[in-house]
């Protein structure tokens, strides 16, 4: 049957490596395009396709997670989508070190998932059925959400580097379907001699502050369970790299290491070896595709479940994306990603598809799974903007900046949290010389690149009448890290103090029905002969002043729920700039 030839109009390619390892790559002037729509089209087009690149082509694509019986013909998986291609490869003439670019609008809706919790635990059960009874160690089970996308999707893609900070990020625009992946897992990367994969296995979701991040890391680092799952896929990995290998080169270059994103910890090992002289792409691809962290183990028996158990083709998902260098590139022959953390969007109905997913072993909880799952699309919620460290502090001429370590402990372990450099000596310098002969009001900002800023203005004096307090009824997001950092990221205070514009300052309550904070100050309540104010975990700023009365014994840290504060005996508002005042409620 005869196709019509791909339209090459606005076809491109971009690769990027926000760990700084490799310069960005993108790709332009397209004049080929391969792909295929069935099993047997699908040898041809990898071989066209690295050919075009040994004889002196840049070539970019994807390969779907349902092309996988074309490598393994006892590998079973559902039926493809029919629109879109299992192989896609597109041929360039030139190759550029562009950096994403970004700013266009775009939208993307709250993407709903297929499947819902209650079903999603049966099969969850289903599968420790399976396992209880041999018939598999570990079967990776994903399923998809949906929704509608509107704006510019190369912008999209930036937000995602900025926020994601991953090693194999990609872009893949033209024809009906534009792929926005920032995986940060490598399938393998192959200079024509020797070949390396670096399976993901093992999450923990982030902790909201630096104590509390460093517990999620050692738990996952000390986790039978994933550890247990990156031993198994290593395993299944090291068999599937000894059918291209030369005899006796396989190893396990590292176990166990554990990387950090935006909303997650991953555990990562790396597995390397010696290809043997007449190994082409295929016979790769044919020997380890789909990567053994996307099925599970034993590979053929798992994909037969996945097969049954999830409601939808997988796609591009759990597939591969990659770019083929031409010789003398300086880059590797062949570099594939593991298609996670990948959106697909189709252009003709402007719906968006992105995929989810986790192994599930015996030990396995369907609640703890799916949350897990859940948590892997939480970064597509969070549009990037530009954000820096903020410090404010007092400065005044014989005393200097008040609480002046504090603040800057809390800046360096924000820093640490965010991955911000910090330039201890530039910042020693500027504070050390503030000058003037009336207190100041002094902003020390530090933004991502680490680079610091200072903005000063005059300090006035308290008024003497009691701050006048709103109670705000929008719940806050405990979640949210972003709370627990002072930042310039101000849009929630912003508003809560928009909508109580008779008010001084306006109390933020979380969704357990929780007093937290003011906008701008910590906040507490007396009860009995002690003062009590929220604990981090509420949600609030772990303001400097407030650590300052804590560690004197001068504060206890409590839970106060509205109610409390309304009945309190007295309440006040405190923070480093203004001090202590007392408040009223409205």
């Amino acid at each position: 049957m005869n196709r019509p030839r791909p339209s090459l109009e606005g076809v491109t390619a971009r690769f990027d490596d926000y760990r700084g390892g490799v310069p960005p790559l993108r790709l332009d002037d397209p004049y080929r395009i391969w792909q295929a729509q069935q099993i047997e089209e699908v040898r041809t087009v990898v071989d066209q396709a690295e050919a075009e690149s040994r004889a002196g082509a840049w070539v970019a694509g994807y390969i779907a997670y349902e092309a996988a019986p074309a490598f393994d013909q006892r590998l079973v998986v559902r039926e493809a989508k029919s629109e879109l291609p299992l192989v896609w490869f597109a041929a360039f003439r030139s190759a550029a070190a562009h950096p994403a670019g970004g700013g266009e609008y775009y939208r993307l809706d709250s993407l709903r998932p297929e499947i819902g919790q209650e079903e999603y635990s049966r099969r969850i059960e289903t599968i420790r059925d399976l396992i209880r009874v041999g018939d598999t160690y570990q079967t990776n089970f994903t399923f998809r959400l949906r929704g509608r996308y509107e704006g510019d999707l190369r912008s999209l893609y930036a937000d995602l580097g900025a926020a994601q900070r991953g090693g194999y990020h990609a872009l893949l625009t033209g024809g009906r379907h534009t792929v926005v992946s920032a995986s940060p897992e490598l399938f393998f990367s192959w200079d024509g001699r020797r070949i390396e994969s670096r399976p993901m296995k093992g999450t923990v979701p982030r902790g909201r502050w630096e104590q509390e991040d460093s517990r999620y890391r050692q738990r996952l680092l000390t986790s039978a369970k994933d550890r247990a799952e990156n031993v198994m896929i290593v395993d299944l990995l090291r068999n599937d790299l000894g059918r291209v290998a030369r005899f006796g080169s396989v190893g396990v270059e590292r176990l166990f290491e554990v990387e950090r994103y935006e909303t997650v910890w991953q555990m990562t090992s790396t597995v390397a070896a010696q290809t043997r002289p007449e190994v082409g792409l295929f016979d790769i691809l044919a020997a380890m595709f789909p990567c053994g962290s996307v099925t599970g183990a034993p590979k053929v028996r798992t994909m037969e479940i996945i097969r049954d158990l999830e409601v939808s083709p997988r796609g591009v998902y759990c597939g591969a994306i990659g770019l083929l260098a031409p010789p003398g590139s300086g880059r590797p022959r062949a570099e594939f990603s593991v298609a996670i953390r990948t959106l697909v969007a189709d252009q003709v109905g402007g719906e968006v598809e992105y995929g989810v997913g986790g192994g599930v072993v015996y030990e396995s909880t369907p609640n703890r799974e799916y949350q897990e799952a859940m948590v892997k699309a939480r970064f597509l919620s969070r549009r990037h903007r530009p954000l820096a460290l903020l410090e404010t502090m007092k400065w005044e001429p014989d005393q200097g900046i008040w609480l002046r370590e504090r603040h800057l402990n809390r800046l360096r372990s924000s820093a640490r949290f965010l991955g911000i450099p910090v330039r201890e000596v530039e910042i020693a310098a500027i504070l050390d010389g503030l000058e003037g002969a009336i207190p100041l009001r002094v902003r020390l900002l530090v933004g991502k690149d680490g680079n610091p800023s200072l903005e000063t203005t005059p300090l006035g004096s308290n008024r003497a009448e009691p701050v006048r307090l709103a109670i705000d009824n929008c719940p806050l997001d405990r979640s949210d890290y972003l709370r627990y950092h002072k930042t310039t990221r101000r849009e929630p205070y912003e508003e809560a103090a928009a909508r109580h514009p008779g008010a001084d300052d306006v109390v933020l309550v979380n969704d357990r029905g929780e007093a937290v904070e003011t906008t701008i100050a910590n906040l507490a309540v007396r009860c009995s002969d002690r003062w009590v104010t929220p604990p981090i975990g509420s949600g609030c700023l772990p303001g400097t002043y407030r650590e300052e009365l804590l560690d004197t014994g001068l504060l206890v840290e409590g839970e106060l729920l509205v109610a409390d504060l309304v009945e309190a005996e007295e309440v006040a508002v405190f923070n480093s700039v203004q001090g202590w005042r007392p408040a009223r409620l409205l």
